[in-house]
């Protein structure tokens, strides 16, 4: 008998997922992280100056509270704490003036003047549908359970962001706003499917906020790693998985690693028609992040950006459009979209009293080198004129600095791999199981599988689904 029924390499959200799936149904499970922390793309840590505590990567959550699997979850007892910021999105102008996202869809659409009665329509329907729509959005293509749902979501989804945009909003505001949202997708807004991530994003804000967990990201880390625990479930850290031999027996194995990790660690043992499958599997452009440790709040000259947990940056949708098509050219754009997140306004264990953090990435082409801390600080100088003076300390990781960091981000690339009509529900291969390799009672349970990139626990949740029906 094997001493463990199922490992699981890596302990980000997917791979937290997929052991407590598995521990929940009694099974053995011993989880393996190469770092010392257990966590992924959910760690804090003090990066800049004693007391600030910085989230490395993920920092902002609406999937968090979205997800369907973190919702069968009690984490509070755990000692997760989600924290609403007052705003959960604002989008600043050059005239000084910003619109936000509202809990409210009648609130937010109020702002877009002749064009309300289209934001709320466009809206209305995934808001009061998200429910169905996470079931069928968030995993690997299948039968679906809400067809009508899935229908009415994906006539707005299946368009470029910047076309439906364009297509449906007069004023300009309105249509930076849903570009700053659908931007998230890293990829030209002219691409189809991009204005899916606009309707989701827009979705979760309206439906469940885009929250921040006290304490940071490695919050969540902490409760999810906790429930396994409760659950009998093992944690090792500080062992690096080289190679699938290197593992203890076990009737299922599922990997938080994308392909290029699966290539090295299983080799020669996987066939090569699979391999040359594994080879071609696309990464998209990286990101560049800055955290600052700061005297006082970011001083937006437009009032809702200091009551907001996020605030993107690009004044109109072609602005944003020419940033993040010119990523995919390999050129740096003079004035990057950027997203900035500003934690400590809600989350006073961020910094000492009195004092704050921020928090801001644009993107890059892939593999990039370049420090774009000038362009970024202009881009909020530009919203927030005397941001620089506010400036203690801070902390910059290029695309491959992140790589670096977490083995997943290849090339800096925070998704996994590109999430276009390709490779949405086809990652990381074509086929009806896409969680499972060639060889028996391997598993792939990363972002590098539907649905994609995030924090969400889903490709861990339905990689595990995969391992129990074919090895339980």
């Amino acid at each position: 008998m094997p001493d463990y029924d199922a490992i699981i390499v890596g302990s980000g959200p997917n791979g937290l997922a997929a052991a407590i799936t598995l521990a929940r149904q009694g099974l053995a499970v011993l989880l393996l992280e190469a770092k010392p922390t257990i966590g992924g793309g959910m760690r804090t840590a003090e990066l800049t100056l004693p007391g600030f505590r910085h989230d490395i990567c993920s920092a902002i959550h609406p999937l968090g509270m979205g997800s369907p699997f973190f919702r069968t979850l009690d984490l509070g007892q755990f000692g997760l704490q989600w924290l609403q910021p007052d705003l959960p999105l604002t989008h600043p102008f050059d005239d000084g003036t910003a619109v936000s996202l509202h809990r409210s869809l009648a609130e937010t659409a109020g702002q877009f003047g002749p064009d309300a009665a289209r934001y709320q329509c466009l809206l209305a329907q995934p808001v009061a549908d998200w429910d169905k729509i996470a079931h069928e959005f968030l995993g690997p293509l299948g039968l679906p359970r809400h067809p009508v749902a899935l229908a009415r979501f994906g006539l707005r989804a299946l368009w470029p962001a910047a076309a439906l945009a364009q297509t449906l909003f007069r004023s300009g505001k309105a249509r930076a706003f849903f570009a700053g949202m659908a931007a998230h997708a890293i990829m030209p807004l002219e691409w189809p499917l991009t204005a899916a991530f606009g309707l989701v994003l827009g979705a979760l804000g309206h439906g469940v906020g885009w929250p921040l967990p006290r304490g940071g990201s490695q919050s969540i880390a902490d409760a999810l790693a906790g429930y396994l625990r409760l659950l009998g479930g093992e944690i090792v850290t500080g062992h690096e998985v080289k190679a699938l031999r290197d593992l203890p027996p076990a009737r299922a194995v599922l990997l938080d690693i994308t392909p290029r990790q699966l290539l090295a660690i299983a080799g020669e043992a996987l066939p090569s028609g699979y391999r040359r499958q594994l080879q071609r599997y696309r990464y998209g452009p990286g990101v560049f992040k800055v955290d600052w440790a700061l005297s006082e709040p970011i001083p937006w000259t437009a009032g809702a950006c200091r009551r907001a947990g996020t605030v993107h940056l690009g004044a109109a949708l072609e602005e944003i459009a020419l940033s993040e098509r010119g990523v995919w050219q390999g050129k740096l754009a003079e004035r990057p979209y950027t997203l900035v997140t500003q934690q400590s306004l809600f989350d006073n264990t961020r910094a000492p009293a009195g004092q704050h953090t921020g928090w801001a990435y644009c993107h890059v082409p892939h593999g990039s080198t370049a420090d774009m801390t000038g362009a970024i600080e202009a881009q909020i100088e530009r919203f927030a004129p005397g941001f620089r003076d506010t400036i203690l300390a801070r902390h910059t990781m290029t695309a491959q600095a992140l790589q670096r960091y977490n083995a997943n981000y290849v090339g800096g690339d925070i998704n996994g791999g590109v999430q276009n009509w390709r490779q949405l529900f086809t990652r990381p291969t074509p086929q009806l199981d896409p969680y499972t390799t060639p060889l028996p009672g391997l598993f792939l349970c990363s972002s590098a599988t539907p649905p994609g990139g995030g924090v969400h626990g889903m490709c861990g949740y339905h990689a595990a689904q995969s391992a129990l029906r074919r090895c339980f």
